[in-house]
């Protein structure tokens, strides 16, 4: 039979040898890990204007099609120094709009048109939400988007990242016929097929909907000095 000290030193042990396991793992899964969580934002930028890929041919598409990227601030100014790449939304979600690295990246298609497109990030029903929205060379109408989620509700607010969700917004524009700013909404029971500022919500999804409303309206907004700017 074995005494309480035996057992406490041998759990102690095993506890050790365990941690000690699982830290090896991690430190060595990680570059890996790393890899492909940038295969999967390239793929999310390339879908975001109908360029399709997998994980063994997104970075080779990614490089061919998107020919430059860039970061600006809330002035519309180009900061120089800055991997538009590597910026991470949800920090940069937290700053002030005055304080905020905007990235852009930029695709020449086959046909030689030229598309922009901006990483958004908002907040659903249960969690983030996030995406891509590309935009034509007028800065106003959208080629496509993609969008995310970490826990919306299966069959419901989870749908915003289906292509029927997503493919309404193809075609939308973000300014009014003035060219003042006014986005894209989503309307609960419908949008006509006239409008050109609204699609459908999602049914039964009204938060998640609303929430992504709200995304795309407040992360295209920071970008409308610059977009401005270029249309000039």
């Amino acid at each position: 039979m074995f005494s309480n000290r035996y057992i406490f030193i041998y759990s102690s042990v095993m506890v050790i040898l365990v941690a000690i396991a699982l830290t090896i793992v991690a430190v060595l899964l990680k570059p890996m890990q790393e890899y492909n969580q940038r295969v999967e934002k390239m793929q999310n930028i390339l879908i975001s204007v109908h360029i399709e890929s997998t994980p063994k041919n997104a970075e080779v598409l990614y490089k061919k099609y998107i020919t430059e990227s860039l970061v600006v601030n809330s002035k519309g100014e180009v900061k120089e120094g800055v991997n538009a790449f590597d910026l991470e939304m949800q920090v940069e979600n937290k700053k002030k709009s005055e304080d905020k690295n905007l990235p852009i990246f930029i695709c020449m298609s086959e046909k030689n048109e030229k598309y922009y497109i901006v990483p958004v990030r908002g907040k659903g029903l249960w969690g983030p939400i996030w995406g891509y929205v590309s935009f034509k060379e007028d800065l106003n109408t959208i080629v496509g988007t993609r969008f995310g989620h970490k826990s919306e509700t299966p069959g419901l607010g989870a749908e915003i990242n289906t292509p029927p969700f997503q493919n309404q917004f193809i075609n939308k524009t973000i300014l009014n016929n003035e060219g003042s700013f006014i986005s894209v909404m989503v309307v609960k029971g419908g949008a006509p097929d006239s409008d050109m500022h609204g699609v459908d919500a999602i049914s039964g999804g009204t938060i998640t909907s609303k929430g992504l409303e709200a995304m795309v309206h407040d992360c295209i907004k920071e970008y409308t000095v610059y977009f401005s700017k270029i249309r000039k």
